[in-house]
């Protein structure tokens, strides 16, 4: 998180760039990271771009799929230990869903075996709940990303609107 802060800040003493138009992309764990980027630089960011990203470590190792479980319980902790889940809780954007002030679009395939479904809709409720932008698309017929052409280009028509009004400002 500190590497997108200083990137951040760097992004800010450069003439060349806007610092009031800076938007996070990213799918997957990339995905994971705008969420963590968006509960830590709200206030540096205009907009943000989730696609597939796990929003609480201990429902996404609770939810994913059997064959996948131990894979990631080795990558990111062991839920089981009770130290760990406390600080897969403290890193979780879910638990932190308060600080993030900017306007979402987040998009997820309702058949991801990866990233669970659950982690986008329980993402979503508690940024709606608590009054903020967000912008949901859920296909139903998707996995892990967006492959059916249909999907894609709605999605990307989306993401481009939705830049547009929330980064830009404008029509």
């Amino acid at each position: 998180m500190r590497d997108i802060g200083a990137l951040l800040d760097w992004i800010a003493t450069q003439t060349d760039f806007d610092k009031e138009r800076v938007a996070v992309f990213g799918g997957s764990y990339g995905g994971y990271m705008v969420l963590a980027s968006a509960t830590h630089y709200s206030d540096k960011l205009k907009a943000a771009v989730d696609i597939v990203g796990i929003s609480n470590f201990v429902t996404f190792l609770e939810n994913t799929q059997d064959y996948r479980r131990d894979l990631r319980r080795v990558e990111y902790g062991d839920e089981r230990d009770p130290a760990m889940r406390a600080y897969l809780e403290k890193i979780s954007p879910l638990n932190n869903v308060d600080k993030i002030t900017i306007p979402m679009l987040i998009a997820q395939g309702e058949n991801d075996p990866r990233v669970p479904v659950t982690e986008s809709k329980q993402i979503v409720e508690a940024l709606r709940d608590q009054g903020q932008t967000v912008w949901f698309m859920n296909a139903l017929n998707e996995g892990h990303g967006y492959r059916k052409k249909e999907n894609r280009d709605i999605y990307q028509q989306a993401t481009v609107l939705f830049l547009q009004q929330h980064l830009f400002g404008g029509d």
